[in-house]
């Protein structure tokens, strides 16, 4: 028998954690320039003590093969944290993005046919619907030069988009205005929890913790109504509610409960809505900043499209407008964080990822990388270029994650940021505003805090 030889393995540098504590609260509504300086001290990768007792230890790192390591290669050794699955989760449900295990692979396999491209080709009438309505809004700014904030334009057409892909058109504006209301004011006291354990006896005697309880609540019955109806309503639809209530397990051959399928679709809600609105605020303001690129996508779009509205097979033929998406998710990552805890001992490239570990992956730190983009504060779409993937890590740029758990809607939020883009490109000129700041939020996405501040006009 062979002996088994000892790993060389270590752990990474380990954050004082004095140093950790008090830099934290001091970071509390945007810890993003504290980690960069953290991993920019100590490498790309450090270590640190957990706040809370969430775990035994904490690995926090901007490594695209350690990110790779966990996320794919070695993904059964990795969890989703109790952050996600029971703080998250208690508010929006035992969906696809909170679910864990064998539920989550059932799930997985049952919704994904959802998502194939003719399913997604399908709601493109509905997308353009949505951006046509959105078109009143930034007419009326454009007529009487009022100033906008193209975030919470985005934010609402987003929100609509995906409210439409799911009910059709069933469900009334004063009805999707409020769950947008609901869901973005339970997030912030999600993200409040998550940044701050210490506090949730505070939280609990406050009545904050039920207050948005009751935010969700009110949410799961505006989506639960519309449930309801539709297993009632022999009519078919070509949306995601239809595809959520006439999937069908293989090993039973039975349909999802009511329940499930509001866990499902409340997760389509806030995940559908909040990565592409983020994206599409952020692509205006680095357009606005840099308006060659704005001259280049309108002579793409009449070349290529010969004044057609994009459709579902012209659409893919605007390279400089999927380009312009994509630096923009660099940049600007909507989902700039994700958590994974460690089942079991490991390592990856000499480091060592202890049992019980809560491994912290820096999407933003990644996709600002010198070593891997070279001048990484600078706006170039043409980065993405047809060499792009066989130059880079396929770990350097991951907008929707990666692995098994690769987000089950990037197909249709790209489509939807595309067409958005390639619609109001061709309509309106975006000028910033002066003077204001612009400052990141990062809550579950990465949001501007204080909003973009706009004067839209039409183009002559």
């Amino acid at each position: 028998m062979m002996e088994k030889t000892a790993s060389s393995a270590k752990r990474p540098p380990v954050l004082p954690q004095i140093m950790g504590v008090f830099r934290a609260i001091k970071h509390i509504n945007n810890p993003i320039p504290m980690v960069q300086d953290y991993l920019d001290k100590y490498g790309g990768t450090y270590g640190f003590n957990p706040i809370g007792g969430i775990a035994d230890f904490g690995i926090t790192s901007a490594d695209p093969d350690l990110i790779q390591h966990v996320l794919q290669k070695n993904n059964r050794n990795y969890r989703k944290s109790k952050i996600v699955t029971h703080t998250l989760g208690g508010y929006i449900g035992n969906g696809l993005l909170t679910s864990e295990g064998d539920y989550w692979l059932q799930q997985r396999r049952l919704i994904q046919p959802g998502f194939h491209r003719k399913k997604i080709a399908a709601l493109m009438e509905i997308m353009n619907t949505a951006i046509d309505e959105s078109i009143v809004v930034l007419d009326r700014a454009a007529e009487t030069g009022e100033t906008v904030d193209v975030y919470k334009e985005m934010m609402h057409l987003a929100f609509k988009i995906v409210a439409r892909s799911i009910f059709s058109t069933s469900m009334n504006e004063e009805e999707v205005q409020r769950l947008d209301e609901v869901i973005s004011g339970a997030q912030e006291m999600i993200i409040r929890q998550i940044r701050q354990p210490y506090l949730r006896w505070y939280f609990k005697w406050s009545g904050m913790l039920k207050e948005c309880k009751a935010l969700s609540e009110d949410a799961q019955r505006i989506l639960m109504k519309y449930i309801k109806a539709r297993r009632e309503d022999p009519k078919e639809y070509d949306d995601l509610l239809d595809m959520l209530l006439s999937a069908r397990y293989e090993d039973t051959g039975e349909g999802m409960t009511d329940e499930q399928v509001l866990d499902e679709a409340l997760i389509l809600f806030v995940a559908g809505h909040e990565t592409s609105a983020n994206a599409m605020a952020w692509t205006w303001y680095l357009l606005s900043q840099h308006p060659v690129y704005v001259d280049k996508l309108r002579k793409e779009i009449d070349d290529k499209l010969n004044g057609q509205v994009p459709s579902f097979e012209t659409l893919p033929t605007l390279t400089l407008n999927k380009q312009v998406v994509n630096e923009a998710m660099r940049l600007y990552p909507p989902a700039w964080i994700v958590d994974r805890f460690s089942k079991e001992r490991d390592e990856v490239n000499g480091i060592e990822i202890p049992k019980n570990t809560l491994l912290v992956m820096f999407i933003h730190g990644v996709h600002r990388s010198k070593e891997i983009w070279g001048d990484p504060e600078t706006f170039r779409p043409e980065r993405f270029g047809p060499d792009f993937k066989k130059e880079m890590h396929p770990y350097a740029f991951l907008p929707f994650g990666g692995g098994p758990r690769l987000c089950i809607g990037n197909a249709f939020a790209m489509m939807e940021m595309q067409l958005a883009l390639s619609k109001l490109v061709k309509r309106y000129d975006f000028e910033l505003i002066p003077n204001q700041k612009i400052e990141l939020q990062p809550l579950i996405t990465l949001r501007p805090k204080y909003g973009i501040k706009m004067r839209v006009k039409r183009v002559k």
